[in-house]
């Protein structure tokens, strides 16, 4: 059983070394898979290089180290449910308190007075930005499997955008008050691999105004307004399943959801990582050969409607990988073709490719504070890879994998190129301590379905990467998503060598997180990380005659506590939240 004891924040001592390394997260390299040092690289220049790490500079370090705090994070007050059944509110709840986690290394006294900051930054993973009136969403899952589909899903522009707001009211680390240097998101950017959701999540991620809406500009086309009472009808007065277990009924709120909105973008620079739902269409076909599948997404037709049964043979394909090309998928839609409802076509749902999702990114019109092309560069066109590496301080590279599989399904793995390329890149910092991103988990890494523009090469399996990273001393960290839930688990390899894996809840479903992760040297032999979760900006309470940016931001909150299905414990156990995580250095 891992032994664990709740402690009070208290105030940390800040290097002046480290506040001068806080000041900006610079690129490593102008490339992927090439070499990690810009001058041994072939896709940067010396002035490339100066320019990114321009780009990358994180806010500006106060003039004195700030004090810990906790507003604004779940240490000071975290949305809670109120009753216990029904319909419930949500409202303020006490916060969590932090955890100290020993199983790597037994934490020394005295360290909070020792410490010093390496590093801190935040992740953001598994936004879901959805273009809810998609005509290839797989909505009617919902036939078979009440959570197939959420009530909140027309929202998760104005949720994101809030949670940007919440990103850009944090002062400093909670812990040792450092200035974040940046902000990751772990994949799952975007949720139907479409263009519209790919433009949207940019200029979250950078700013400016978005109108969340596709197809009629007047109005939304889909499934809640469609009639059928297994969705919420929010605008009509059909008494549908969802409002049978006090789902409200709010006129407007279709309007409202798809009128147009701005986000300020973050204000500190970040960074990006791929995720399946970002590779492939609905988040599991190899499908972007197929050239009905994309002329569907683009046209007129929506199927929105199927039997259970039907449901049930489609849903049970895609869980267990019997259809990772989306071939069966495709024969199901053209089975339904008279069971299709009209829409208005709309170009900007077309799939986008990886090579399209890498130049969304090298835009310079989202650029935001930086850096450009945040974390790509034009070496991974050229290469055709999603993997890079980047210094985020003096002391500590970062290095963001891709794990998804182009061969198709929703769990991971990465090919022999880059286990090698990462194998190389720690080797070649063995003198930096060494955060790896990824969109995976490693019990997630299980697809090894071969590339099909490599098809020679092998995939590694989760447990082959928590071998390699094993092997390398100063691996401090493994921070990931995909499984919607908050965990956090240790890993130790032979030599006394160890990390922790830290993976955290998604945006979309309840409890709707992000992470803030502090990296600390206590000064006496161990590495103390810091996790502190944190909620969007907006309110805990709803109001349901308020359908503004923000009224919606807090609504979706907690339509997502309530929707059908939703599992319970995605926030995960204590030790799992906020917490202090200590390690032996490497």
């Amino acid at each position: 059983m891992s032994r664990t004891r709740s402690v009070a924040g208290s105030g940390q001592g800040i290097h002046r070394r480290s506040v001068l390394a806080a000041t900006g997260a610079v690129a490593l390299s102008g490339g992927v898979g090439y070499a990690l040092r810009p001058s041994d690289s072939e896709a940067a220049t010396v002035k490339e290089s100066a320019d990114a790490a321009v780009a990358a500079s994180s806010r500006l370090a106060p003039a004195a180290p700030l004090a810990p705090y906790t507003r604004g994070t779940t240490l000071a007050s975290v949305a809670a449910p109120r009753g216990s059944s029904g319909y419930r509110r949500l409202g303020d709840g006490p916060g969590w308190k932090r955890v100290v986690r020993s199983e790597l290394a037994a934490p020394k006294p005295g360290r909070a007075g020792r410490r010093t900051a390496l590093a801190a930054f935040v992740q953001l993973t598994d936004l879901h930005i959805i273009d809810a009136q998609h005509p290839l969403r797989l909505e009617y899952l919902r036939s078979a499997d009440i959570h197939a589909w959420r009530p909140h899903e027309a929202l998760t522009v104005q949720g994101a955008i809030a949670l940007v707001e919440r990103i850009n009211a944090l002062r400093g680390a909670p812990v040792t008050g450092a200035p974040l240097h940046f902000a990751m998101t772990t994949g799952d950017n975007t949720d139907n691999n479409a263009k519209s959701e790919l433009e949207w999540f940019m200029k979250i991620m950078s700013g400016g105004r978005i109108t969340p809406n596709t197809g009629d500009p007047r109005r939304y086309e889909g499934v809640q307004n469609s009639g059928l009472k297994q969705y919420w009808q929010p605008d009509a007065a059909v008494r549908d399943t969802d409002k049978q277990a006090g789902f409200p009924h709010l006129d407007g709120f279709l309007k409202a959801a798809i009128r147009e909105v701005r986000s300020p973008g973050l204000n500190l620079p970040w960074y990006s990582t791929v995720g399946n739902h970002d590779s492939l269409p609905m988040g599991c076909y190899a499908s972007h050969g197929d050239s009905y599948l994309t002329e569907l997404a683009v046209g007129g037709k929506k199927l929105m409607n199927v039997t259970a049964a039907e449901a049930r043979r489609l849903q049970a394909q895609i869980k267990k990988a019997r259809d990772p090309e989306g071939v069966r998928y495709h024969d199901f839609l053209t089975s339904h073709a008279r069971s299709m409802r009209s829409v208005t076509p709309d170009e900007r749902r077309a799939p986008f490719t990886p090579a399209e999702y890498l130049r969304a990114h090298l835009d310079p019109a989202h650029s935001g504070v930086g850096p450009a092309g945040h974390g790509y560069s034009s070496a991974n066109l050229d290469a055709s890879t999603q993997y890079y590496a980047f210094r985020i301080s003096d002391d500590v590279i970062g290095i963001s994998l891709d794990t998804t599989d182009a061969a198709g399904h929703y769990q991971g793995s990465i090919g022999t190129a880059q286990m090698r390329w990462l194998d190389k890149t720690l080797r070649d910092n063995k003198d930096s301590y060494a955060v790896i991103f990824s969109h995976h988990t490693s019990k997630t890494m299980t697809n090894l379905r071969r590339d099909p523009a490599r098809p020679n090469e092998r995939r590694h399996n989760g447990q082959e990467v928590l071998a390699l990273l094993g092997s390398h001393p100063r691996v401090l960290a493994w921070v990931n998503g995909h499984i919607h839930k908050n965990v956090i688990t240790p890993h130790s390899a032979p030599g006394g060598r160890s990390f922790w894996e830290i993976s955290t809840a998604s945006h979309v479903d309840f409890p709707q997180l992000a992470r803030i992760i502090e990296l600390t040297d206590n000064k006496d032999g161990t590495i103390s990380l810091f996790t502190t979760l944190v909620e969007s900006s907006a309110p805990h309470r709803t109001d349901f005659s308020d359908l503004s940016q923000t009224g919606l931001a807090a609504l979706y909150r907690e339509l997502s506590l309530n929707a059908p299905g939703a599992k319970t414990t995605l926030g995960g156990d204590p030790d799992d939240r906020n917490t202090e995580l200590v390690l032996k250095k490497g």
